[in-house]
């Protein structure tokens, strides 16, 4: 089996020469899943994980722009449409500096099992930009925004590619993403998600990811016959799934310790409450401040500047900033620490050797393609309500997001689940989610 696994890796890996993190992603998948197709006639022989390691399509473009100083810049953009075999490709778009093909194509081969875990009709795809929209005015990031979407409308389509938002794409660039197409094709369509409540938004939606990995989370535990209750968490990042992590954890009487950026990251001793997270909500979404000025407002907590806060004591850590962010050392102490539970909110933001070190302790851990799922899942709604021209409640919109939760952390257990009880998640999303991708790409013949 090590042989057939490593022969495939290899044969990837020659097509893919200098691309570590979608490598890394499509190994993590093959170490579960081409055990699974080895013992599945349907699927044996037909070199289809191969298939969906390669996207269907790449797209590359300049995107030149002219910023406040009346000076032209240029950036690059992309978008990686990995797999359409059960619906429109589905993804987000990424503003960041790290942005690279590598990047780009591990998220939108993540994508692609995620949204087949919804059980919703969405495709795997991805894309973005190496511009940076931090410290950029309104008015230059609208002109990226413009320049961006001139390039890419001719690509995408309520039925052909649906992008949204993701790190650096929030609710503003959304919307001068849809303004832009909208003006370019002269018609009203649900090409994007992610958008304003007033022109075709889904309620929920900023908060979906956050919400859902704690409702995964919860489940986790509930399998273990535990709780969130009285926890304490420690959470990374401090953007839109940090903070909807927080406030869920909140809700669910646990207690968040803390909250990070780029420069570092804050612990409050007497937890964040909700007064607290509507504080960095402000400092973050309005002001677009750094999280090291909590401290300010609550001067008994602490700032420690370039650090990650996985030393701290905790029952439950919640990774939400970015990829590799949690590697094998810090994973050894989250465990001599006592940590019991690691809920993905990022994508893959645990390396290998942490993922391996929490296997080996048996303890729970969720695979970001499982966790993390609730973004696209509401995504999939708001799809769904503009294609009705109509729109849900807010406590509908959250029933269904939990449902889907749910609905994943079984298809977990069902493929997950070994003779001694114990669950290895990052295997039965692999495998759930390859399943139905899988079934549909062999109906549909080699295209």
């Amino acid at each position: 089996m090590k042989e057939i696994i490593s022969k495939f890796i290899s044969e990837v890996s020659s097509k893919n020469q200098n691309e570590p993190e979608f490598m890394q992603a499509v190994t993590e998948v093959a170490e579960t899943v081409i055990p699974y197709i080895v013992k599945h006639d349907i699927y044996y022989g037909q070199n289809i994980l191969l298939r969906m390691a390669e996207p269907e399509r790449v797209l590359s473009f300049r995107v030149a722009w002219i910023d406040d100083k009346e000076e032209i810049q240029v950036n690059r953009g992309y978008r990686v449409q990995m797999n359409s075999a059960i619906g429109p490709y589905k993804g987000g778009l990424r503003f960041h500096p790290s942005v690279n093909l590598s990047v780009l194509k591990f998220l939108a081969f993540e994508q692609t099992f995620k949204n087949s875990l919804t059980t919703l009709p969405m495709g795997g795809g991805k894309g973005g930009s190496d511009f940076n929209p931090k410290g950029r005015s309104d008015t230059e990031v609208m002109r990226f925004c413009q320049s961006f979407m001139t390039e890419l409308y001719s690509h995408i389509g309520p039925n052909r590619d649906v992008p949204a938002g993701d790190i650096g794409v929030g609710s503003r660039e959304i919307g001068y993403l849809f303004g832009q197409y909208k003006r370019l094709k002269n018609e009203f369509t649900g090409v994007l998600t992610g958008k304003g409540a007033s022109f075709g938004g889904s309620l929920i939606r900023p908060e979906a990811t956050g919400y859902g990995v704690v409702y995964f989370t919860e489940q986790m535990l509930k399998f273990r016959d535990n709780s969130l209750k009285g926890k304490k968490i420690i959470i990374s990042g401090s953007g839109n799934v940090a903070q909807y992590a927080a406030e869920k954890c909140i809700q669910l009487g646990a207690k968040v310790l803390t909250l990070s950026d780029s420069s570092g990251y804050i612990m409050d001793p007497d937890g964040i409450d909700e007064e607290k997270l509507a504080f960095v909500m402000k400092l973050k979404n309005l002001q677009r401040g750094r999280i090291g000025s909590y401290i300010e407002k609550y001067p008994k907590a602490s700032f420690r500047s370039g650090e990650k806060p996985w030393k701290i004591t905790c029952e439950i850590a919640i990774p939400c900033a970015t990829q590799n962010e949690l590697n094998g050392k810090d994973a050894d102490i989250l465990l001599k620490n006592g940590c019991i539970c690691i809920g993905e909110g990022a994508n893959m933001p645990c390396t290998p050797e942490a993922i391996q070190l929490f296997k080996k302790n048996k303890i729970l851990f969720a695979p970001g393609k499982a966790s993390n799922a609730g973004g696209v899942a509401v995504s999939g709604l708001e799809m769904a309500q503009n294609s009705l021209r109509y729109s849900w409640t807010r406590e509908e919109v959250n029933e269904k997001l939990k449902a889907i939760m749910i609905d994943i952390h079984k298809s977990c257990l069902d493929y997950g689940k070994t003779e001694s009880g114990y669950v290895d998640y990052v295997k039965g999303a692999n495998i759930a989610g390859f399943v139905k991708v899988a079934d549909a790409m062999l109906a549909q013949g080699v295209v």
